[in-house]
């Protein structure tokens, strides 16, 4: 049997490529089957889009395999595709043979009724085949690809920086460890571990961040990104954190903040622009069944000219806003989402990049202002949400950025010197930003736990499958 002659359903439903009369093959999963005395119905789906596209046998008993054909099995069908005659389709396949390839038990969970999130997440390894996690699935390929293009088509080289890391870029210490140690015999010199004996001759854990590589490649190449996994062991268990999700991290040479934040807000309407014209299946889909003002939301974004507003004019919005917030509003502290969404929901209506943080509150590698108090860094905060980018200027002079990492508690700056070295020789002003982009995807789609948006999720105590 010649599996590679199949017609994808999304080529006739989406593209409307394939003309009434054409003989079609279809390879797909069986949403519905229902076989009378006259006429048999099988509802197929093979995962190029939302629609099913239904196969009718005139004279099931000619088919006597139909019999074993239930909800879940995978099945070849060949037939002539027709004008459908019932309501809500606008093709449909007059079937000529069917075989059954796959089998399925009369236990497979997915039945058509809707399932609880709660318990699609049990069963991550067939969620995918739902209305719901096809659609998050695909539009998260679609928009992989939109990040790809837009950053390679403006002269940025796409890097690769390690998964296995000896720095903690951010300074967090919510680190994972990656160890080849006997967990049951670990080597002790001097009453402490000995590392020395351990795969790297050092400690290593999984990446927290590329940025501080792709600082290196950038000073080289100009204009680079690190789209990759990153990995925090964070014991949080909100709908917003996950322990494994990917970033989109650009850096740019010879660019100051205003750089980042212009390419920081291009960048955010490019994306979602790309979900909206070049996804509209999915995006109807959320529009209707997950978030009704999904489409809504993105057109404000990118209609938009974000707003620009120092951290210091943020928080006296914020004090005198005559808001009772749950959290305090004051010089030094950071801006929690409440605060966020105040400035782009009700002050603002629109984005707002909020910049000059408080240096004490933000990490060593960015670039002190001359008042000393503050960095150039900058959050690109959006209405329902609030932060969802985050960057700066990176510190480009050396002395000052070794006085920062004292400053920030850091002992081995023997350690940093690979990082110390480009500011060192022929220093440069550059400038980048991060974006989780299951974030990003959870704020395109309307979708609200970041567990549903990751095929398979990491989180605390939950590393299943």
């Amino acid at each position: 049997m010649d599996y590679k002659i199949r017609t994808r359903i999304a080529r006739i439903l989406i593209d409307d490529k394939v003309p009434v009369d054409t003989e079609v093959v279809i390879l797909g999963m069986v949403r519905t089957a229902r076989t009378g005395k006259n006429v048999a119905f099988v509802e197929i789906n093979d995962g190029s889009c939302m629609g099913n596209i239904q196969a009718v046998f005139v004279e099931p008993q000619r088919h006597p395999i139909l019999e074993k054909i239930l909800t879940g099995a995978s099945v070849r069908v060949k037939g002539r595709l027709i004008a459908s005659q019932g309501k809500g389709q606008k093709y449909e396949i007059a079937g000529e043979a069917i075989d059954l390839i796959g089998e399925a038990d009369p236990t497979f969970p997915l039945q058509k009724k809707r399932h609880s999130y709660e318990f699609l997440r049990e069963i991550a390894h067939l969620r995918a085949r739902t209305n719901t996690f096809g659609a998050v699935t695909r539009i998260r390929s679609k928009l992989a690809f939109c990040v790809h293009r837009y950053f390679q088509e403006r002269g940025f080289y796409c890097v690769h920086t390690p998964i296995i890391s000896a720095s903690d870029c951010e300074g967090a210490g919510d680190l994972f460890r990656v160890s080849t140690l006997d967990f049951e015999n670990i080597p002790v010199k001097e009453g402490k571990i000995d590392w020395d004996a351990d795969f790297f001759g050092s400690e290593a854990y999984l990446t927290v961040s590329g940025q501080l590589e792709a600082e290196l490649l950038a000073v080289a190449l100009g204009d680079v990104y690190n789209f990759s996994p990153t990995f925090r062991a964070e014991n949080s268990n909100t709908a917003r954190h996950a322990s494994e999700f990917w970033m989109i991290e650009p850096e740019m040479a010879w660019a100051e903040l205003d750089d980042n934040m212009d390419l920081a807000e291009d960048f955010l309407k490019n994306l979602f622009t790309f979900a909206l014209e070049e996804c509209p299946d999915e995006m109807n889909f959320f529009g209707k069944w997950i978030d009704k003002e999904a489409r809504q939301t993105l057109e404000g974004v990118c209609e938009a000219d974000f707003e620009r507003l120092p951290y210091t004019e943020a928080v006296k919005i914020l004090e005198s806003a005559g808001e009772k917030f749950e959290f305090e509003v004051r010089w030094g502290a950071d801006l929690q989402s409440e605060h966020e969404r105040y400035l782009t929901e009700k002050v603002f209506k629109k984005p707002v990049i909020v910049f000059d943080y408080p240096e004490e509150i933000k990490p060593f590698y960015m670039r002190v202002n001359d008042d000393g108090k503050t960095v150039r860094a900058m959050d690109v905060l959006v209405p329902r949400v609030g932060e969802i980018i985050g960057g700066s200027q990176r510190e480009e002079r050396h002395d000052v950025l070794v006085e920062r990492m004292k400053q920030k508690g850091m002992k081995d700056l023997d350690g940093m010197q690979w990082y110390l070295d480009i500011r060192k020789y022929g220093t440069v002003p550059h400038s980048g930003f991060g974006l989780g982009f299951e974030r990003a995807i959870m704020y395109i789609t309307g979708m609200a736990n970041i567990r549903d948006v990751a095929s398979f999720p990491r989180v605390p105590r939950w590393a299943k499958f």
